[in-house]
Formats: C-alpha cells, structure tokens, sequence
C-alpha cells in the first residue's frame, strides 16, 4: 500500500534529522514519502552527515555501513545490529519485503545455459529459481535467473519471529552521538498503525559518529546522488536533494554563476550525462587522486620539490648512467624509442597506474593522457630512477609526476597516498568492479552507479536485468570467468583452432597472427586477439561471418555478441579520411567478439568424451577474430600488436610528422584523402610476403626505427 493513500498523521516532532536514501525508491514513492514527513513535522535532511535517522529498503548491516562510507560519513561500529530487522513486524496491507539476494555469484545455477546451436540464444528473464518460504506467502515476482534459494534463511526467520515490543515515545537523546539505520517499512508501518513504532524492531544498523575534518581536509562532499528532473514537494530549501549546500555567500555566488553557465537541453541522454558527471564530481572534489586545480585553484597550497644540497649544486649526479638519446633528442613520441616489457621502475609506474585508473573511472580524460605519456616515458627509460632529477629529464613527465616520485621514495612503504586513497575509496571499488563486466565502460559504469544506484552484481541482476544490452548480460553471467588469465600455451590452442576452420572455409594460404599482450610478449592474456588475412584480395571479403560459422558448428563459440563486416560492405577500402560513419575509430576492420569455450572434455577418470546434457568445466574465454585486407596487413598487426600508448602515439606521429591519417585499415593523406601504399602492394612482384613483413614495411614508410613487438610495451 502507497503511503500516500494512508490518511492517518504521526507525529515525528520529537525526532531527529531524517535522511530518505534514494537507492532503491521510485521517484513518486521518494515524493510521497518526504511529502508525509513534512506534514508529521519531522526534520528532513538532505545531507546525511546531518542525519540521525536514515531510513531506506535496506535489510544488511553491511549494505548500510557501505552506504554511510559512500556519502563520507565519520563512523565506529556499535555491536551487533538487529537480527530480526530484516523481517520487520508488517502492518495490514503493508507491501512485501523484496527477496533476500544471493551471496556469491559463481555458486548460482542460472537459467542462461547454452544450447547446443549458438544460433537460437534465448535468455528469459522470467524463468524462475526457487523462491523463498517467506516471499511465496508474501506473494512476491518471481526472481530474476540468478537467484537463488534461501530455504534455510527463511526456517531460521520463521523459526524464531522478531520480538514485538510496544511503542515508545522517542527523543534527541536516544540519538545522541549515533546514527541508526532504520529499514523504510518503520514509516509505512507508524503511519498504519497511527503512531511511531519501536524503531529497534527494524534498526539494521547503528554506529557512532566521528568528530568531522577540518574543511581544508575535507575528501567528499555528501550527498553524491543525482537530482530527479521530475518536480519534488516544495520545501523550504531553495537547493534540490543531492546539491551541497552553500555556506557563504561566496559559495552561493560561485554555484549561482555555474548553474546559469550550463546551457539548458530538452534530450533526456544528454540531461541524464550532465546528472552523472555533476554527481561524480562533486563525490570526487578535492581528492587526491583527481584533479583539482580547474575547480578552485587558488585554495590549493604550493608545493615545493625538497631537494638535498648535493642534488642542488651537482644537478644528477655524475655517478649515474648516462641518459639514452631518445632522452637528450627529446622524442616525445613513444613509438619513437623502446619499451620493454619488463622495467626497472616498475614498483613506482604501478602507484601511477592506480592513479590513472582513478581518473579513467572519474571522467578525467586530460589526466587520463598526460598519466599515460608519463608512464610510457617511464617504462621507456633503462635505468633505476634515483632522483627527481632524473624524472624532470624525462619527454612526458613533469613536476606532478617529480613530486610523486619523492613522496614514493620517502614513504617507508613505497606507497603514494593518492594510490592508498584509491585502493580504500569505496566508491572507486564500485566503479572498478562494474568497469571489469565485459561490455561496460567508464561512462557506463558511472551510470550505474549515479544514475541507477546500484552498488554490485546483485544490484544489477535484481534490479536491471532487462535493461541491460546482451554483451553486458553475457559480461556479468561469465564475470569471475572472463577474469582469470590464459596462460601462453592455451592462446596458441585457440588461435590453432581458428587457423584450421579458416583455411578449411577458404584454402592453405589462409595467414592467423595473435596480436595483442601475447605478441609483446605476456606470460598471461586478458583475452585472444587474433588477424586473419588472405594474398587474395576477394578471400577475405565476408571471411569473418565464415569463420564464425564454422567454429559455431563444432561448439567452439557459445556465444556470438558481435560480428562487423564493415569493412566489406566498403570494399575492403582503407576507411575515408572524412568517413560519415557514427564512432569510426582506430578500428574499423571485420571482426567478431565471441566467448569461447574449449571442446570437447574428458569424463573424470577416463578418456571417453562426455555426452550430451553435460556441463563443459572449461572456462568461457573473450575471443576477438579480426579480418585484414592483404594491402594493408601490416598497419592492422602494427596496430593491435602495440600498447596502448604506442598505438596512439603512432597515429600522432603519423599526424604531426607526416600529415597522414593512419588506422589499422591503412593510411591516408590528410591533404587530399589519397591512399598511401607503404606495404608494396602495387605491383605484385614487391608485394609483402607475410604480415610480419608488411608491418615493418609500414614502420619504414614512416620513417620510424622498426620496434620488435616486446619493445611496445608502453603501459
């Protein structure tokens, strides 16, 4: 039953500052709710460190502390919370609590088995596990296809039902110095029943509050929620839930002058991007691992780069080695010099990974880049870095990245603080947990978690199944699968699989390179790239969809997610240097995305092979098949062979150098869009004999030093 359909009034007076948690509560119910708060004359709060009594669908202790540490709140724990608060005393009329979640999601049987066609997929939603003793009385949907049962949690609730105890009167007292957590059904029950029931009946969680930091350390700013676009009950706040309210009039003036700067939208996309980024910036203001200075530069303190004396009067040291001459020429591309797999500062380059992952997963796209040429620069020098001398020397890095290393080399530990803040912060654990599902990328994963509320797995199989695309679905039912490694020898048995079904669709000539961290040399891959080509220009028009085909019929591939023949269908031309196509990237070539699983399997015990109906225990695993014309084999090898930055830095160079347009389907002039052939492709007698000779021949029409592909491994 609506609260908004109970005519009866509580009265809330005598209690503190109340915080409604969004998660989990439609707009209209959010409405209704605060609406009745209100009239009970309850003090509504929408900055949670203000609040005494938080009320949301919680049912874990551990869901609401997570909550409490996402909105920054100073807390200790207070002993044990109630057991029975899960399974408060219902009122007539009072609606179901939702199913209890699963626990761990690799022990669920799920309803998303493959068939033995990978051509007819199905995923229905509504296939149900088994559900609950308690939520089949209390009539609830069926579960999603995840779930799982809670027999045994629902005997020991029904065995031993929550103690009723009488109503009483509460005070400020009682909430001294504490905040409680207090499942949402408490309301809907007082406002029933027409007075304030025991709220120790559905406390979930209680913990008492820290002495806040000083507003120069202050890390976060409360609530990190996104505002509804959808008009709310009219209060005596002029600022909506979820802003930070202003203090002086400075503050006040400062977000007036922001908020008329933002240009007004009618798209619901964009409003929605606007939601997420404002709620990720405010959530992230002033931490240590983003970027302040754009926000409020002038409240930053100056740091200086301590230096000995020695260090001051002899500049780097004579003792150490020399610098390389990539170091002295200043080459500021890194696909310019060699980047082992292996360096020699690999301790501190992973403080600044960390770093870099925080400011991919926070929208920080310009810290993204400058972290990533630091690092390459890094992982590029030879030698051990003494002092910050040596760091300044380097193209790419400068006083931020000089300042990181002293405090690295101070620290007893060897840990940079803004790397420990990113390990801690529970919002990042969020964010990179959501980041690693196959098909979800930094925006979305912000999405997730600003615009949806969803704080894990569990939160996204209950609550958006349905709306999420089918590569994603695939990426949560297989996610601890798609995070294990494979190991050298399992990417070379998949990659001699797809060669055999590739030439036997098309003949022996058919060329199978694995790129990717295999080629640079990785004792362990995240996934399988591999590149098909053909001397025969028509051969390997449509080949991907062939291929595919094939190893579909031996039940190689489970799952299909994405097959482009985009490059056929403009006829295996290198990509127009002004192309209309939406998203045309470094990669436009065929190619499909599939999930792999090794076949057949031995019985346990014995050699025969099992039959049908039986579960494959070989791991599912991400295979990318990419098709390359043979007149440009050597810019797609180069391409997907080379890390990350290297790549990028290719397509500069080509750029900046040359004034050409290069991608992994070939290069152009930028000036009149002419295709320009550095493989020989023109006249058959000079043509590329094999893709590794075509992609050096790519390096010299360059004008670049050929790098072997363990010499790319720029991080």
């Amino acid at each position: 039953m609506a609260i908004s359909s109970i005519s009866s009034k509580i009265d809330l007076s005598t209690f503190p500052n109340i915080y409604v948690l969004q998660a989990h509560v439609p707009v209209a119910e959010l409405h209704d709710i605060e609406q009745h708060l209100i009239k009970s004359g309850a003090s509504l709060t929408y900055d949670i460190r203000e609040a005494r009594l938080v009320l949301g669908y919680i049912s874990k202790p551990r869901r609401a502390k997570f909550e409490l540490q996402a909105r920054n709140v100073m807390f200790k724990p207070m002993g044990a919370s109630n057991p029975h608060a899960v399974s408060p005393i219902l009122g007539p009329g009072s609606p179901p609590l939702p199913p209890v979640k699963r626990r761990k999601l690799q022990d669920i049987e799920t309803d998303l088995t493959t068939d033995d066609s990978t051509a007819s997929e199905h995923e229905d939603s509504s296939t149900t596990g088994l559900q609950t003793k308690a939520a089949a009385e209390a009539e609830t949907e069926p579960l999603s296809q995840f779930s799982i049962s809670q027999a045994s949690t629902s005997q020991t609730i029904a065995s031993s039902p929550p103690p009723e105890q009488p109503p009483k009167s509460c005070t400020q007292g009682d909430f001294a110095n504490r905040v409680k957590v207090v499942n949402l059904q408490w309301l809907k029950d007082s406002v029933h029943l027409g007075q304030p029931q025991n709220i120790q009946n559905y406390l979930v969680y209680e913990a008492e509050l820290l002495p806040s930091q000083p507003a120069w350390r202050s890390t976060r700013p409360a609530a990190a929620e996104p505002v509804s676009l959808e008009a709310g009950p009219k209060t005596q706040s002029m600022f909506a839930p979820g802003d930070n309210i202003p203090r002086d009039i400075i503050d006040r003036a400062k977000a007036e002058a922001k908020s008329k700067s933002k240009p007004r939208t009618n798209s619901s996309r964009a409003a929605k991007r606007d939601r997420v980024s404002d709620a990720a910036k405010r959530d992230f203001l002033n931490r240590s691992f983003t970027s302040t200075t754009s926000q409020d530069p002038w409240s930053q303190r100056t740091r200086l780069l301590r230096q000995t004396t020695s260090e001051h009067e002899e500049g780097v040291s004579a003792t150490l080695p020399p610098m390389p001459d990539w170091v002295l020429q200043n080459k500021v591309y890194s696909c310019e010099r060699a980047t082992p797999l292996n360096s020699p500062n690999e301790a501190f380059i992973a403080q600044l990974k960390e770093i870099r992952t925080a400011r991919l997963l926070t929208n920080d796209e310009i810290g993204v880049r400058a972290y990533s040429t630091s690092i390459a620069s890094l992982a590029a020098y030879p030698h051990q870095i003494q002092n910050t001398g040596e760091i300044l020397a380097l193209p790419g890095c400068d006083q931020k990245i000089a300042h990181l290393f002293h405090e690295w080399q101070a620290s007893p530990d060897h840990r940079i603080q803004a790397a420990k803040d990113v390990a801690d912060d529970p919002v990042l654990k969020v964010l990179r947990l959501f980041y690693e599902i196959w098909g979800v990328g930094a925006t979305t994963a912000r999405e997730f978690y600003y615009e949806k509320r969803w704080r894990d797995l569990d939160d996204i199989v209950e609550f958006g199944w349905n709306s999420l695309s089918r590569v994603q679905q695939i990426g949560v039912k297989y996610y601890d699968e798609f995070l294990l490694k494979l190991p050298r020898a399992e990417v070379e048995t998949i990659a001699g699989v797809v060669r055999r079904h590739a030439q036997n669709v098309v003949d022996e000539r058919i060329q199978c390179v694995i790129v990717g961290g295999y080629r640079r040399g990785k004792a362990e891959s995240g996934d399988v790239d591999l590149i098909l080509s053909h001397p025969e220009q028509s051969a390997t028009a449509g080949l991907v969809d062939k291929v595919v085909r094939s190893l579909e019929q031996e039940g190689w591939i489970t799952h299909t997610l994405t097959l482009n023949l985009t490059n056929t269908k403009r006829g295996q031309e290198t990509l127009p240097f002004i192309t209309n196509t939406k998203g045309a990237g470094f990669d436009t070539l065929d190619k499909a995305l599939v999930v792999w699983q090794a076949q057949p399997f031995p019985k346990q015990g014995g050699n025969e092979m099992q039959g049908k109906g039986v579960k494959n225990p070989n791991p599912h695993r991400r295979v990318d098949i990419i098709i390359s014309p043979w007149r440009t084999v050597g810019c797609a090898v180069a391409g997907w062979t080379s890390g990350t930055t290297f790549q990028r830095d290719l397509r500069r160079y080509a750029k900046k150098v040359k004034g050409w347009k290069f991608d992994s389907s070939g290069v152009r002039e930028r000036g009149s869009g002419r295709w320009i052939d550095l493989e020989g492709w023109g006249n058959p007698r000079t043509r590329s004999k094999d893709p590794f000779e075509a992609e050096k021949r790519v390096f010299e029409g360059l004008g670049l030093q050929y790098r072997e592909p363990w010499d790319r491994c720029t991080g």
